[in-house]
């Protein structure tokens, strides 16, 4: 540090620090000067100066579109290493660090190594630069050394602590976790009422089952470890009629659908397998450029964003016609997919049209888009009300010539008198605004052009087709840096309570939406507004004003001469006002679900907390589904909430047929779940040429006189307890038994042995499956098995099995095969059966194995 009265000596040659020997001996009968944070020394005070200055920032070659940055980077590296200094370029993340090596290198740097220590650094000869992952704002020079900063370089950036990633299956499983009080399904005693967990005695050891009331008030108890033969019926459970226990109603109406789902599963395999057989020119990225275009992106990629990016572009280099839905939260970042995809298209000579719902949008993407690709041999245009009619004339010509690469626009870019030259990819933005005819036009589209669809709520069918892998889906599930969830809060309307919320955001600097559901609200909204807030402007916009006032409108609005913007739901769509942090919504029990959470989106994208007020009728009741409707928004606080709100929302308005527009019922002959589930099971078996109807679902019963529990004093939650248990029920192998447990223990602390008994049982369980042994009774003498079917994979092989263990192994009349072993202790009996199911489902599957 410099500064008046300073005792300047340079740094030892060989380093960037001090020993305290060196620095007790600088400071000598000087006083450190103390710094707050963001002073700047006093003239006066005594420092000491370390012999550095600022370095170089690249902000004017940034600014400047006729130059290119790296190139000027490289030569201003080239030249500090002719001074004889050692340079060190400082990045943020790994990832960084191996995109900034290739770029240098592609624009002729060829000496550079990365590094980890400073050690590294000083044993690099002096004409190689080095490359560290080092947290730096800005760079400095010393005498010998020069560090350039990544923010020096690509401008502010802004970095996430990486947390480890909650699995995309463990994120859908804690979502659909039960509750008591909900309709369940059991795949073999039908439609029941979840009641609770109850503690039972099961051969002298407690063990967790699920209580389980059918009609007439039966009940059964399911052990916890089988818990997924049960499924969720859905959230539309009025009406709903219990089965019988025992009764034959639930096989045969489970059999009839089951043929019909056959046929639907037949229709979709055939529509994705007509995609899959096409074939479509393979699109090469070239890495070089599309690194310098990843660089401009002013954040790290989060871990689900980059997922998203990979497969899109596998997608793009595989040669088949990519149909891939990216759902993530609203502002998660499913733009910056689309860009990298669209790069990869453009940079081929190909056309990419983007489709948005909204004039207002277009206009943000067409902005954001010339701005990314600024510099890069791409022409990007907008096709949409707001654009002329001779720009519009212009753009139609240059699609047809193929002068425009990129062009962004509402759905007239789907009309007939728009012409590619050579359209390579479609996105698609906020899919659930478009109507069937819109949606059918793209659809012609997909037969041999890339489609990429992003949405923040995926309509019920969209989730549907993707969940059962007719299309791939990608999901975003973590939020951006810095990023807030919304505080939500539902009330009846009261004036003082809206004069409260609105006056506070514009104290803090803030703008506010008003949102109605109708034009015909909109006046008394205003006079309400005037008498209430009169010291706040007002603007007002609805759709079927002229797209030119609107512009103008929102314009004003976005500069901050308004204070609150009072609209229909055109700000629905993507539009992006970081100061506009309150939302109010007049009449909320007449918006959908979907509509409600996009609308949330529109707050909430700045690092300020946002708050959205949904307001009722004071004096109405509302409808039960509005309620719920409402209910649910309100518990999806979280972010990355759009994908657990679309599943709700397949719950609510069930999912439709997914061939046609008309809804089904057959969600409501089996539940949501499970009708998702067969039909699952029933696309993977015609992939794989089974054309029989999908035998149902089975779990082994395990009795050994042990407890299988979550001690509630683990896991006090009932919720999280239930979800766990449904996940373990899920796991197949050794491997990922043995990640849950390590993740348990992560979570909650040591294993009780309670619980890890129950991982060891899950592992038998996963053994029994393969070995398709459907019953295990062990106790201190030994262990007893059955067959399911009576049959078994390898019969020759079972009785050379059985020989081997001479008298103390038999099979019993009723085909029951009987173990005789001396257990004494509840972890023998463990031990002894993990063993013997290991090696008998080895032997099922030996065959497979030769």
């Amino acid at each position: 540090m410099a500064g008046g009265g300073a005792i300047y000596k340079p740094l030892p040659p060989d380093r960037l620090y001090l020993t305290d020997d060196e620095w007790q001996k600088r400071l000598h009968g000087t006083a450190v000067a103390r710094l707050s944070p963001f002073a700047v020394p006093e003239g006066t005070a005594d420092t000491v100066d370390a012999g550095a200055r600022q370095g170089r920032d690249f902000a004017p070659e940034r600014a400047d579109n006729s130059v290119n940055v790296f190139e000027r980077v490289v030569a201003h590296i080239q030249s500090l290493q002719s001074a004889r200094k050692k340079v060190v370029v400082a990045l943020w993340s790994e990832g960084s660090r191996d995109r900034m090596a290739s770029m240098l290198k592609d624009h002729k740097l060829l000496n550079v190594q990365t590094v980890n220590s400073w050690r590294a650094v000083n044993a690099v000869p002096r004409n190689e630069a080095s490359l560290a992952v080092v947290g730096m704002e800005s760079g400095f020079e010393t005498d010998n050394v020069a560090v350039i900063s990544e923010q020096d370089i690509l401008g502010d950036r802004l970095v996430r602590p990486r947390k480890a990633s909650r699995k995309l299956d463990n994120f859908i499983s804690e979502v659909t976790s039960l509750s008591a009080g909900d309709i369940v399904v059991h795949v073999e005693h039908g439609i029941g009422r979840f009641v609770g967990l109850q503690t039972l005695e099961v051969g002298g050891a407690p063990h967790d089952c699920l209580e389980l009331r059918y009609a007439n008030e039966t009940k059964l108890y399911l052990p916890v470890e089988n818990i997924e033969l049960l499924s969720r019926y859905g959230s539309d459970q009025t009406n709903v009629e219990l089965d019988k226990l025992g009764g034959s109603g639930w096989q045969a109406r489970k059999a009839k659908l089951k043929n019909r789902i056959q046929q639907i599963a037949a229709e979709l395999i055939k529509i994705a397998a007509e995609r899959h057989l096409r074939e479509t020119e393979k699109i090469s990225i070239p890495r070089e450029s599309y690194d310098e275009f990843c660089a401009r992106f002013p954040y790290e990629e989060t871990e689900d964003q980059q997922n998203a990016i990979d497969a899109a572009l596998h997608d793009l280099e595989s040669g088949k016609p990519m149909d891939r839905l990216i759902c993530g939260d609203v502002g998660f970042g499913k733009t910056e997919v689309a860009m990298r995809a669209t790069f990869g298209v453009a940079m081929e000579g190909k056309q990419v049209a983007v489709v948005v719902p909204t004039t207002l949008l277009a206009r943000q993407h067409a902005r954001n888009f010339a701005e990314r690709f600024r510099g890069f041999p791409v022409n990007v245009a907008q096709a949409s009300r707001l654009v002329t009619p001779k720009e519009m004339t212009a753009t139609k010509k240059g699609l047809a010539d193929g002068s425009v690469d990129i062009v962004v626009g509402t759905h007239a870019l789907l009309g007939k008198s728009i012409k590619f030259k050579d359209l390579g990819l479609v996105v698609v933005d906020e899919e659930q605004h478009f109507g069937v005819t819109h949606k059918e036009r793209l659809k012609q589209l997909r037969a041999n052009v890339h489609v990429l669809t992003l949405s923040a709520t995926p309509i019920p069918r969209t989730l549907q087709l993707a969940l059962t892998g007719v299309r791939d889906l990608s999901i975003i599930a973590s939020a951006p840096v810095d990023r807030l969830a919304v505080r939500t809060f539902v009330a009846p309307h009261d004036p003082l309570m809206i004069r409260e919320a609105l006056l506070r955001e514009r104290y803090r600097g803030g703008q506010a939406f008003y949102v109605v559901p109708r034009i015909d609200d909109l006046a008394d909204v205003k006079a309400f507004l005037d008498k209430h807030v009169p010291e706040m402007k007002v603007a007002v916009a609805h759709g079927q004003m002229a797209p030119t006032v609107i512009e103008d409108i929102m314009s004003a609005f976005y500069d901050g001469k308004y204070d609150i913007l009072l609209s229909t739901t055109i700000v629905e769509s993507g539009l992006d006002i970081p100061n506009a942090n309150t939302l109010i919504i007049h009449r909320a029990d007449m918006f959908g679900l979907a509509q409600l959470y996009q609308l949330r989106g529109r707050v909430g994208r700045s690092k300020l907390r946002a708050y959205a007020l949904f307001t009722l009728p004071a004096q109405q009741k509302i409808t039960a589904q509005a309620e719920r409707r409402l209910k649910v928004l309100q518990s999806l606080e979280n972010l990355g909430a759009g994908f657990q709100l679309a599943s709700h929302d397949l719950d609510i308005r069930g999912a439709g047929n997914l061939l046609g527009e008309e809804q089904s019922g057959h969600i409501k002959e089996v539940g949501f779940e499970l009708y998702q589930s067969m039909l699952e099971e029933a696309i993977l078996a015609l992939k794989s040429g089974i054309s029989e109807p999908v035998a149902d679902r089975w779990s082994p019963s395990i009795t050994l006189g042990m407890p299988v529990m979550i001690p509630d004093d683990f896991v006090t939650d009932l919720s999280v307890r239930l979800s766990l248990y449904r996940r373990l029920a899920d796991l197949e192998t050794d491997d990922e038994i043995e990640n849950f447990a390590a993740e348990l223990r992560d979570r909650f602390g040591v294993l009780p042995d309670e619980v890890r008994y129950l991982f060891k049982i899950a592992a038998i369980k996963a053994y029994c499956r393969r070995a398709n042994v459907e019953k295990v009774d062990a106790g201190p003498k030994g262990m007893s098995i059955v067959f399911r079917d009576n049959s078994f994979a390898e019969p020759e092989k079972l009785v050379a099995f059985i020989r081997r263990y001479g008298d103390a192994a038999k099979v019993r009349p009723d085909m029951k095969v009987v173990f005789l072993q001396e257990w004494d202790t509840p972890e023998d009996r463990l031990e002894g059966a993990t063993d013997l199911l290991r090696d008998l489902a080895n032997l099922a599957e030996s065959k497979k194995a030769a």
